[in-house]
């Protein structure tokens, strides 16, 4: 499955912004999806996985109560709504497909990768 992401781009603390990832290639609901990042100097982190349906999700704690992620298997999209953005959320921003019905929230479960999205978060 090829992933493509966007919607990345510059916010200020506090704001909002929605990054969106396009999935092609292979049926759709065969994945577990994920968003990962990684900030300068620093490891990738995992942020949000979504199971196939939509049903389970599952957040890292730095992001939790304020991202969602969600999806839609008609148009084989899914996204990462951010709000109230701190500067530690800079990063690039991946998502991942997981050939597998269960969740996960280590990279290496994850079997394809889009091109990454940046997003700055300006104080």
């Amino acid at each position: 499955v090829q992933l493509q992401a966007s919607g990345g781009g510059l916010v200020q603390a506090g704001g909002s912004l929605k990054l969106s990832c396009a999935a092609s290639g292979r049926t759709f609901t065969n994945y577990v999806m994920g968003w990962f990042r990684q900030a300068p100097g620093k490891e990738r982190e995992f942020v949000a996985t979504i199971s196939w349906n939509g049903g389970n999700t599952y957040y890292a704690n730095s992001v939790k109560g304020r991202f969602t992620i969600s999806r839609d298997n008609a148009k084989n999209t899914v996204d990462l709504q951010m709000n109230s953005l701190k500067p530690e959320d800079t990063a690039v921003y991946y998502c991942a497909a997981r050939s597998s019905r269960y969740l996960a929230s280590r990279g290496d479960d994850y079997d394809y990768w889009g091109q990454g999205t940046l997003v700055t978060v300006s104080s």
